[in-house]
């Protein structure tokens, strides 16, 4: 899977770019501030339809412009594809594949996958459970267009019924639509919990192991998925997760009457990260953090390997700054075999001395 192509028009602080991709390593130097990261986070874009630094598409926009466009010329499958994103103030975003528009952003993760590491994804371990859903949430659209539309439609579910629980004291005829909502959010949060869980499975395969090498072997890693407390079995039939999440919703229901919540469902799932027995979260180290969220991207990229038979584009936002030299140097050995996007200050000594390069310097690129 390459990314031979990208072209970019008032997307950031880039009024126009162009760049054409080694299918190998491609170093991006340039001081901070300049728009490095923007061309990252534009190809990831181009595989998810998600930002990790935006919630809204209009952030996307260059200032005092009412549309932004990126295009990415990708081989997948064998086959080239032309993968267009045209954003809109005000008006809902359209995705084109060979000229063909697309319904949704799962269609996007059908050809072409990206696994990106920046400075952010820390947070993935030291703050919140909502942080690893995104997580999750990020690399199973990309490998399942079904829980990509689920996902869509569970978070419609959750607003509506969040509606429903605030207002229903003002507006009592509401109620009446409560246990419909309450049935598909079980039927949909099913799905959810059903692909995450063994995504979570094979994650665990797979994570473990590379922290173990990039330690040395001094430090061991687990991971366990948390989710609604009645799920007996996570990988078991939905049919079953079904039942179990109905039960949970009706032994909650008071209580989401009275506090106006939605205190039931997959939204608030978990995936508990450990390093040598102990939350990660409370006890990593910076240094331990940092590993433990570069295992979980890199076993990600092996897992996307394994399922499509295709390497997806690595993307590495100043990965290297904050490693020790034999952990820079674990980093470097383990990208090798497929497509590597990696931006570095100038004054980086660690920069590869390998690949095409790049000069970024106020969102033009030499």
């Amino acid at each position: 899977m390459i990314l031979k192509k990208l072209e970019l028009d008032f997307f950031r602080n880039y009024v126009h770019a162009e760049l054409v991709f080694s299918p190998g390593v491609n170093v991006i130097l340039g001081e901070n501030a300049q728009g490095k990261t923007n061309l990252l986070e534009a190809a990831a874009y181009l595989s998810s339809c998600r930002s990790h630094r935006a919630r809204y598409d209009r952030e996307l926009i260059q200032f005092g412009v009412e549309h932004a466009f990126l295009k990415g010329e990708v081989f997948s499958q064998k086959r080239d594809f032309t993968l267009e994103a045209r954003l809109h103030r005000g008006e809902r975003r359209q995705l084109f594949s060979n000229g063909v528009k697309l319904k949704g952003a799962g269609e996007l993760g059908e050809i072409f996958n990206t696994i990106l590491f920046c400075p952010e994804d820390l947070s993935l371990i030291r703050d919140g459970a909502a942080e690893r859903r995104r997580f999750l949430d990020d690399a199973i659209c990309q490998l399942r267009p079904k829980y990509a539309a689920a996902l869509v439609e569970y978070k419609r579910l959750y607003e509506q019924k969040t509606r429903i629980l605030r207002d229903w004291e003002e507006k009592p005829s509401l109620l009446e639509a409560l246990d419909d909502f309450n049935l598909r959010m079980a039927q949909v949060g099913a799905i959810l919990i059903y692909y995450r869980a063994h995504f979570i499975k094979r994650l665990s395969a797979l994570a473990p192991p590379i922290q173990s090498d990039f330690s040395g072997g001094r430090e061991s890693l687990g991971l366990r998925y948390e989710t609604v407390s009645t799920v007996t079995d996570p990988e078991g039939n939905p049919k079953a997760i079904l039942e179990e999440l109905l039960d949970h919703q009706q032994s909650h229901r008071r209580a989401e009457l009275d506090s106006r919540l939605c205190l039931s469902g997959p939204h608030k799932d978990d995936l508990t990260v450990e390093v040598d027995g102990r939350s990660a979260r409370q006890f990593a180290s910076q240094g331990q953090t940092r590993t433990a969220v570069l295992s979980l991207k890199l076993a990600c990229r092996e897992l996307f390997r394994e399922e499509t038979e295709e390497w997806p584009v690595l993307l590495l936002d100043d990965v290297l700054s904050e490693l020790d030299a034999r952990r820079q140097s674990f980093v470097l050995e383990r990208i090798d075999g497929g497509q590597v996007l990696i931006t570095c200050c100038e004054d980086d000594r660690n920069v590869p001395q390998s690949g095409k390069r790049f000069q970024v310097k106020d969102g033009r690129v030499f």
